[in-house]
């Protein structure tokens, strides 16, 4: 199991490396550049996914299976599995904001737009914005109800 973490950090900052790289030196126009690094970050996200789903598969079992050990002092153990989950039940919660946030913005701007021009519609922009926060708290409550699962 860990070296599949291992090689899901690996790949992973080799994807950020590599996107690094193309930003500093950008690549000199052509197809057979092109088809290079095409072909170099095809296989960086081949091998990502598959960490991905690997770690998903055989993390699965350790989640399900494993009974957190209590010590000494009665804190409990946390296992790689249950680490794993955790990372799992955050991550609705982090893409649902992200998501929010890139509704919100271009809305609000819009609401703004809106507003200076007829006042009158203030009541309707903030019922916009309110529906683009909503995504937030979906992340959220999906994040509670699967916590509750693990618990």
């Amino acid at each position: 199991m860990y070296w599949m973490v291992l090689l899901l950090s690996l790949s992973l900052l080799a994807l950020v490396g590599t996107g690094i790289f193309l930003e500093i030196r950008p690549p000199v126009p052509g197809p057979a550049t092109q088809k290079k690094w095409k072909a170099v970050v095809g296989v960086n996200l081949l091998v990502f996914v598959g960490a991905q789903i690997g770690l998903l598969a055989l993390g699965m079992q350790d989640a399900m299976a494993e009974v957190a050990a209590v010590d000494a002092s009665g804190a409990k153990e946390i296992s790689v599995g249950l680490g794993l989950s955790l990372i799992g039940i955050g991550i609705p919660t982090a893409l649902a904001t992200i998501g929010a946030g890139i509704a919100v913005g271009p809305v609000g701007a819009a609401s703004l737009a809106v507003i200076s021009e007829k006042p009158e519609l203030f009541g309707r922009t903030l019922i916009y914005l309110g529906l683009a926060e909503g995504i937030a708290i979906y992340g959220l409550v999906v994040t509670i109800l699967m916590l509750g699962k693990i618990g």
